[in-house]
């Protein structure tokens, strides 16, 4: 199991944020979003949003830190991407 996250980089709503994202598969995504709390509704189309206070937690429960680049290499090497406009298969 490898879960990938990114520096909380990305502004938002008075925050940065994270993205969280599996290169095996939604199902292990979504298990390991909710092993370390994160809502449901934090999923967008393929990662978590992840707020800045709560990098840590993703990074002790076995996230692996990688820059913005190479988390989006690898989600779309693993056929995972989903870009805004392209329903989810």
């Amino acid at each position: 199991m490898t879960l990938y996250i990114d520096p909380p980089t990305w502004p938002g709503h008075g925050r940065m944020w994270s993205h969280l994202v599996s290169d095996v598969s939604f199902e292990e995504l979504h298990g390991f979003a909710a092993s370390i709390g994160a809502p449901p509704r934090a999923f967008e189309r393929d990662h978590y949003d992840i707020p800045s206070d709560r990098y840590a937690d993703a990074v002790a429960g076995g996230a692996v830190e990688v820059g913005s680049k190479e988390l989006l290499r690898r989600l779309t090497e693993a056929g995972l991407r989903r870009p805004k406009g392209r329903p989810a298969s």
